[in-house]
């Protein structure tokens, strides 16, 4: 760590799930390994921001000649713990023609007809890209888990299956980032009331969002088998306190750049010579 890295611990150490992590004692306010301000860290955000979007760039100019690497980012967590603001403020800060977004919703009846793994695996980001799931193949554990939408014994062998598909998707070149945004009953009530009270705030409002709320123990039960089942080597969880929004975005882009460069791509090399290049392009003017 930079002796002026206001980050104590790096956030992939900090705040990455490792054995024994209790998602009851998790304070969904702090912010883990994070000395500074909100002033500091969106000046350290603006700066990732220029640091990602160049790495960005290596990523899909070596996807456009040949190179087989890409990034996935999954953001799983309950509504109003800031998955859309991840998508729109981090990255919002690279080039939207390398980044492929995919929401996953309550499944059409084509893929309802598929294996749950189906429409993720054609989902998956192609060669130089940076894939963004909000929501993913964990609904499959989660929802579906605690909405009772299919018997134990369908869903308890997902957690091996997941591992095993997202080990393959891993070993295949592409760097998994998975964060669980966090947020607190107390901020998630707020966030809810303030889409009611605002009339643009509506259309992000769901009645089934207070169903849901009504069941937080069994969510939290249901996440914290996600965490301790699903977090390997090949594709950790990382859990991010989401009461501040601020931290979140600024935990998540570290993680993201953090990725991005440990792939270690140069700029692609042109197959053509520059000089004699440069003298067509003299001789061709009009």
């Amino acid at each position: 760590m930079a002796r002026n890295d206001l980050w104590k611990t790096p956030a992939h150490e900090v705040l990455r799930a490792g054995p024994g992590f209790d998602l009851s004692t998790f304070d969904r306010r702090s912010t883990p390994g994070w000395e500074g301000s909100r002033k500091a860290a969106d000046a350290r955000l603006a700066a990732r921001g220029e640091q990602m979007s160049d790495l960005q760039e290596r990523l899909f100019a070596n996807g456009r000649t040949g190179g087989t690497r890409s990034v996935l980012l999954v953001l799983q967590g309950l509504d109003t713990a800031g998955k859309g603001g991840i998508v729109r403020h981090v990255l919002g800060m690279v080039d939207p023609q390398g980044v492929a977004l995919r929401s996953f919703v309550v499944p059409t009846a084509v893929e309802a007809a598929h294996n749950y793994l189906w429409r993720i695996r054609n989902a998956l980001p192609r060669p130089g890209y940076i894939g963004v799931f909000d929501r993913s193949h964990y609904e499959d554990v989660l929802v579906v888990r605690v909405e009772e939408l299919v018997p134990r014994a369908v869903w308890e062998p997902r957690y091996d299956e997941i591992n095993a598909f997202e080990a393959k998707v891993a070993a295949a070149g592409t760097v998994i980032v998975k964060a669980m945004l966090m947020v607190s009953p107390e901020e998630q009530a707020a966030r809810l009331r303030e889409r009611l009270e605002r009339p643009d705030k509506h259309w992000k409002y769901n009645p089934s969002d207070i169903d849901t709320r009504q069941k937080w123990p069994l969510y939290q039960e249901a996440y914290q088998a996600v965490l301790d089942r699903t977090s390997t080597d090949a594709a950790p969880w990382y859990v991010i306190p989401a009461d501040r929004k601020w931290y979140a975005r600024l935990a998540v882009t570290e993680l993201l750049t953090r990725a991005l460069k440990g792939l270690d791509l140069s700029w692609p090399v042109g197959d053509f010579d520059v000089p004699t290049e440069l003298a067509r392009l003299a001789a061709s003017q009009p």
